[in-house]
């Protein structure tokens, strides 16, 4: 499909000098050219940083489609990402700061972290947990999850989180997946100044089952079974960290489809810790000095590499707020960037047009001159959104930088994204990142040429990618058999120019096709979001008997913005004049908020289910 009519050029825009010039990674070129003719020597010395209980003889084993890395190695991803900090200089350095909505902080440092995760540790032993049990986690944002989560890592218990606020169907289905030994789980959480019942969704979700439950409660008047604090300080910090080998399961983490099952991705200790922390200091350009914070939750893939496990890998401080982003006021952000000196932020294309939604005046109401870089990833962000963060939270560059990327829950870490020492053009995510040798092709496998729409594909495995579906080994190897030549099938469509910049339109089940030619959701919504009266947007394809598709659009609008008569007929001459007829809107409707995920992704198929009238599949992971 030939994508040059819809795609726009919005210019090239460059980090501020001092950023470049202090950046961790100033040669992208020589390194990325180093990752791909090397890659045995460029993860195996990045590896070699932590520590190792016996050393790995083999970088990387490839045996399409499986793939192992530090083999013969024994590690422990837990012990990297405490004792080895605990043990030396940062002992005493804040390792995590929790913030309420309530303005609540608390904070350990990496000798407190240690000693609680000790604890815990031994108390999972003292209930009969041990190396290679799955213990299921469903709890809120708080420090105590973050501890549940290392004291498994710890022992080598394998966890999955789910998220704190799924249902009860989504939550037993993942136990019973698992085959969970232990289920750790709060009472409450707390979102908009209102307790959520958790309580009540667990004790459904496992009823019938024979599988013990600890709980961490914060609103019950007394526990009511094994409670969290008390196994916490009723145990020495005994538990040492084992040592396991480099592809031992450090946590599953479930990620719905469209239909069916949901699939459990499995990450390990030994991979995970090389990549996600490579790329927290090269992609996110992360010091040893500032404060690193990713908006999301424990629940999501995000959550887990970039809240927890990559910063305290890298001795870092990692800033973690449970509640709405926008609760009490617009400003809720800009107050923590401000009170923590946030130095980089990794937030998510939604977020940053709810900031576009509210307007500019919140930002500029607190000092943000602490915030260098912000980093977004989740679904496409469109060129509106990447220029206003640009301008109204970067200073437009005059201070800080704004970095697009692109992966997965089954890739791990940041794939295709911007480096600050490259030129961004917003509206692309950016260039393949070290180690990885990604392609645009056609159902057959063949490379498209440059400007041209196609399939995006990985050509090779990196360390930090999945192992496998936990108990279904054939739906990991789908990926890799989906499209010929070898490929690793990312389920996205993308086009690449003729600098290597790669542009993701979305799901390849979110392209319309109208009148034979094939559009990208992304394309009609960044256009929609373009119009001083959109905040948000999303399109579906409705069947038509002449076009095959044509496009309805659903938009939010901006504060301060009213429904008007005329408005839809405004938006759609918009996208004309933008994108062309083809690409023109044949409805419109406004609607007060969009159906999402609850990690900020736009679910059009629930929006298409209810135009056509047909069951919209698992909605396990949509926000209420």
């Amino acid at each position: 499909m030939d994508l040059q009519p819809l795609l726009k050029t919005h210019g090239r825009h460059a980090a501020p000098q001092s950023l470049r010039e202090g950046a961790n990674l100033r040669d992208y070129a020589e390194e990325y050219r180093r990752s791909l003719e090397d890659p045995e020597g460029f993860w195996g010395g990045w590896a070699r940083r932590f520590h190792w209980f016996e050393p790995f003889v083999r970088v990387l084993e490839w045996e399409f489609p499986n793939h192992r890395w530090f083999v013969g190695g024994r590690t422990n991803l837990a012990y990297n990402a405490l004792d080895r900090h605990a043990q030396g200089p940062k002992r005493d350095q804040v390792a995590l700061i929790w913030l309420g909505e309530d303005g609540a902080r608390r904070q350990l440092t990496y000798a407190e972290l240690l000693e609680r995760v000790a604890r815990f540790a031994t108390a999972l032993r003292s209930l009969g947990v041990g190396q290679g049990d799955r213990v299921v986690i469903y709890m809120p944002l708080t420090l105590e999850g973050c501890i549940a989560m290392l004291a498994c890592a710890r022992i080598g218990a394998i966890h999955s989180v789910v998220y704190a606020g799924l249902g009860v169907g989504a939550l037993r289905e993942r136990v019973l997946d698992a085959g969970a030994k232990l289920v750790i789980a709060g009472d409450v959480s707390y979102r908009r100044g209102k307790a959520i019942d958790l309580k009540g969704i667990v004790v459904q979700a496992l009823e019938g089952l024979e599988v013990p439950t600890v709980w961490f409660c914060r609103a019950s008047e007394r526990p009511f079974g094994q409670d969290f604090g008390e196994l916490l300080w009723g145990h020495p910090p005994a538990a040492e960290a084992v040592p396991l080998d480099a592809e031992h399961p450090l946590y599953i983490l479930y990620t719905s489809g469209s239909t069916g099952k949901p699939k459990g991705v499995v990450h390990v200790h030994g991979g995970l810790m090389a990549g996600i922390s490579y790329h927290l200091r090269t992609f996110f350009d992360a010091k040893d000095a500032e404060a690193f914070w990713a908006t999301s939750d424990i629940g999501w893939i995000v959550g887990h590499n970039y809240i927890v496990y990559a910063p305290l890998l890298e001795g870092l401080t990692s800033v973690l707020r449970e509640g709405a982003p926008d609760f009490p006021d617009p400003g809720a952000v800009w107050k923590v960037v401000e009170q923590e000196r946030v130095g980089v932020m990794f937030t998510a294309p939604t977020a940053v047009r709810m900031f576009m939604k509210y307007g500019p005046q919140w930002p500029r109401q607190h000092d943000l001159s602490s915030l260098r870089l912000i980093g977004v990833a989740g679904e496409p962000l469109n060129p509106e959104a990447w220029l206003w963060a640009y301008e109204h939270l970067a200073e437009g560059g005059r201070r800080g930088f704004v970095a697009d990327n692109w992966w997965q829950t089954e890739l791990g870490g940041p794939t295709l994204g911007t480096p600050l020492s490259l030129e961004a053009k917003p509206g692309a995510v950016g260039v393949a990142l070290p180690g990885v040798e990604a392609v645009v092709v056609n159902v057959e496998g063949q490379e498209v040429p440059p400007g041209t729409g196609g399939l995006l594909a990985l050509k090779r495995p990196f360390p930090h990618m999945m192992r496998t579906v936990w108990g279904n080994h054939a739906r990991y190897e789908q990926y890799w058999l989906e499209l010929p030549g070898g490929l690793y099938a990312a389920g996205d469509v993308a086009s690449r120019d003729g600098e290597g910049y790669f542009t993701v339109l979305g799901r390849s089940d979110d392209v319309l096709n109208v009148a034979g030619h094939r559009i990208g959701t992304a394309d009609v919504e960044s256009a929609l979001v373009s119009h001083p009266a959109v905040a948000e947007a999303a399109v579906i394809g409705v069947p038509d008997p002449i076009k095959g598709e044509s496009i309805k659009a659903f938009v939010v609008l901006r504060a301060g913005q009213e429904r008007r008569e005329g408005l839809e007929a405004d938006l759609t001459q918009h996208v004309r004049h933008q994108l062309g007829p083809i690409a023109t809107p044949a409805a419109v409707a406004v609607l007060d908020k969009l159906p999402k995920t609850r990690s900020g992704k736009i679910m059009r198929r629930l929006l298409k289910a209810q135009e056509l009238g047909r069951d919209p599949g698992d909605l396990s992971t949509l926000e209420e």
